[in-house]
């Protein structure tokens, strides 16, 4: 289990050093899968129709409910170790 997240918190540090700025629907899965892992099942308000950016970063998350923490911290990790 601590090598889990081990690895996640290595994957965390490296994504903030990846060669290239991923396209946006990989930041959206980034975000998600971080999201996932650190806090669970998405309970936020859907955010308002003006906010463009706060809906799709929910909606990526919300996509993710059901799965486990662990499992989403091991496809953060797999995904950013495809980024790096």
């Amino acid at each position: 289990m601590s090598d889990l997240n081990t690895l996640f918190e290595a994957a965390v540090a490296n994504s903030k050093n990846l060669s290239e700025r991923p396209d946006n629907p990989t930041l959206l899965k980034i975000y998600a899968l971080y999201k996932q892992a650190t806090q669970g099942d998405n309970t936020e308000k859907k955010p308002g129709f003006t906010d463009q950016v706060g809906r799709f970063k929910w909606d990526a998350w919300e996509k993710l409910k059901g799965k486990s923490t662990d499992e989403a911290k091991q496809l953060y990790i797999d995904l950013i170790q495809s980024l790096s």
